[in-house]
C-alpha cells in the first residue's frame, strides 16, 4: 500500500509540474528580484551578442544598400551632409513594376521593403546610443550590445539649438553638445531662471532601465542613469533607439526612433503611439514608465525619479518650449514656398505634396502636421511573421510628426525603417498608392529639403 500510495504520489507531482510547464505564460513584468549577479548577467549577454549581432547586420545588408551616398549640394543645419537614397534593396523587381501591383500581390510574393524594422537584439531591448554619442559620453556604452545603424544615416552628433526667443542668436549650441558641464555657461544670461533649472534637469541623469546601479544592469560600471539629452541631444535627436513601452509580448513591442523637440510648443500630442496631451505629460510618462520598459515594479526597484509636477516638470517644459525650427529662408510666413528664393523642382514638388501626392492631409503648412493620430495599413503590404525576434505585426495608429526641420532628422518614421528622404517618398508612394512617377518623386524629395 505504501509503495502504491508514493507511486501515486509522484505521479501526481509530475503531472502537476509537467502541467505547470505547459501552462507557463508570458509575463508582463520583468524580473526584479534576480537570483544571479551581474557577472553572471553580463557572461549569459556576452554568449549571445556576437551571434545575434551577425543575424541581425545579415537582415539590415538583405533590405538595404548602407553604403555613404550623399546630397551634393544640400546640408543639415548643423553643416552634415543629407543621406541620399533609396537604399531599401528590391527583390528581383524595379521600383516600376513594384509600382504597378496590388498590396495583396506585393505581401504574398514578399516584396515589401519597407517592413518594421526590428531592434538590435529584439529580445534585449533598451535604449541603444549610436557611436557618435558614445564617444564623447563614455557612460552611455552598453557591454551587450552595439548600435546598428552607420553613422552617415543619424543626425548631427550635436544639433544646432534655435530659439523662438532669441532668434538672432542663430545656432546657439555652435559645434558643441549641451551636457550637465557646459549648460551653465552657454545658457546663463540668455535664459530665464525658470528655463535654465528646467534645462538643468534635462542634462541630469537618472536611473534608466538598462543604466542604473542594480545587478542587472548593461553598463560595466553601475551608473547613475541617462539624460534627456542623451537622446534628444541639443533638444534635437541623435539617432538613438528603443523599444516602446506600452506593447507586449516583447516580440510585438516596437522599435522606436527619437523624435526632434524642435517645434514642441506647436504640438498637441507626444508620443509615438500614446497620444498623450501635453508635454508635462510626455516627460512624467518618460520619467516614471517609460525608462523603465513601462514596468513601474521595475522602476521602484532600479530608483525612478518622480519629478514634481509644479516645479520641476514645468520648468522642464518652458525651456523646451522655446526650442524651435531651424531656418528655413524658402518658406514664405505662411510656411509656404517663396517662388522667388527656391528651385522650380521644390516648386513643383509643393504642387504635388498639396495635389497628387496628398500630403497636405495629414501634414498641413505652416508647420506640416495636423496634430491627429493617423493608421496607414501597411500590414496589407506583409505578412505577420517572426523576423529576428520581431513579430511583423500591425502598426496601428501613430502620430503626425512635423516636417519643418525634416532634413535635419534621419532616419525616417517612428520606427526609423526608412533611412532617407527618398525612402520616405517610396514608402508613402506605395503605401497610399500614388504611381508617382520618377520625376515626381524627385521633386517631392526637393520640396522636403527646403523645409
Amino acid at each position: 500500500m505504501r509503495k502504491i500510495i508514493c507511486f501515486c504520489f509522484s505521479f501526481f507531482v509530475l503531472f502537476n509540474l509537467s502541467f505547470a510547464q505547459e501552462a507557463k505564460v508570458v509575463s508582463s513584468y520583468g524580473m526584479t528580484n534576480q537570483d544571479v549577479g551581474f557577472d553572471q548577467i553580463k557572461a549569459g549577454r556576452m554568449k549571445v551578442k556576437a551571434a545575434r549581432a551577425r543575424e541581425h547586420l545579415t537582415l539590415l545588408n538583405l533590405r538595404y544598400d548602407l553604403s555613404k551616398r550623399s546630397a551634393p549640394d544640400v546640408f543639415m543645419s548643423g553643416g552634415k551632409p543629407i543621406p541620399e537614397g533609396p537604399t531599401a534593396k528590391l527583390q528581383g523587381i524595379s521600383w516600376a513594376e513594384l509600382d504597378q501591383l496590388t498590396p495583396d500581390q506585393i505581401k504574398m510574393r514578399d516584396l515589401f521593403p519597407y517592413k518594421p524594422l526590428p531592434f538590435a537584439d529584439q529580445a534585449e531591448g533598451g535604449m541603444l546610443f549610436p557611436p557618435m554619442v558614445t564617444n564623447l559620453l563614455p557612460r552611455l556604452v552598453r557591454f551587450d550590445l552595439d548600435f546598428d545603424l552607420p553613422v552617415h544615416l543619424l543626425p548631427d552628433s550635436a544639433p544646432a539649438i534655435y530659439l523662438t526667443t532669441r532668434p538672432d542668436l542663430g545656432d546657439v549650441a555652435k559645434g558643441r553638445l549641451i551636457t550637465i558641464d557646459n549648460y551653465y555657461e552657454i545658457f546663463n544670461g540668455i535664459l530665464n531662471p525658470k528655463q535654465l533649472e528646467g534645462l538643468r534637469l534635462l542634462v541630469t541623469q537618472f536611473p534608466q532601465q538598462q543604466f542604473n546601479a542594480t545587478e542587472d544592469r548593461r553598463t560595466e560600471r553601475p551608473s547613475l542613469g541617462v539624460t534627456c539629452f542623451d537622446c534628444h541631444a541639443n533638444g534635437h535627436t541623435n539617432g538613438a533607439n528603443h523599444l516602446v513601452g506600452d506593447i507586449r509580448p516583447q516580440e510585438f513591442r516596437h522599435r522606436i526612433e527619437t523624435p526632434s523637440l524642435r517645434g514642441v510648443n506647436v504640438q498637441r500630442l507626444f508620443g509615438s503611439q500614446r497620444a498623450l496631451k501635453t508635454v508635462e505629460d510626455f516627460t512624467e510618462f518618460e520619467q516614471r514608465g517609460a525608462y523603465f520598459d513601462g514596468d513601474h515594479a521595475m522602476a521602484a526597484k532600479k530608483g525612478v525619479n518622480v519629478l514634481d509636477r509644479g516645479s520641476q516638470v514645468h520648468f522642464m517644459a518652458e525651456f523646451l518650449a522655446i526650442l524651435d525650427f531651424p531656418p528655413a529662408p524658402g518658406l514664405n510666413i505662411y510656411g509656404e514656398l517663396d517662388k522667388a528664393k527656391v528651385s522650380p523642382a521644390a516648386l513643383q514638388g509643393e504642387a504635388l505634396f498639396n495635389g497628387k501626392g496628398l500630403c497636405f492631409k495629414c501634414h498641413p503648412a505652416p508647420y506640416y502636421t495636423d496634430n491627429s493620430m493617423h493608421d496607414l495599413k501597411a500590414e496589407r503590404f506583409y505578412k505577420q511573421e517572426m523576423i529576428n525576434g520581431m513579430m511583423m505585426a500591425h502598426d496601428g495608429m501613430i502620430k503626425t510628426f512635423p516636417l519643418r526641420g525634416i532634413k535635419d532628422s534621419p532616419p525616417y518614421l517612428h520606427d526609423g525603417r526608412c533611412f532617407t528622404l527618398e525612402d520616405v517618398v517610396e514608402y508613402f508612394n506605395l503605401v497610399q498608392q500614388l504611381h508617382l512617377t520618377i520625376q515626381e518623386k524627385s521633386n517631392l524629395v526637393a520640396f522636403l529639403r527646403v523645409l
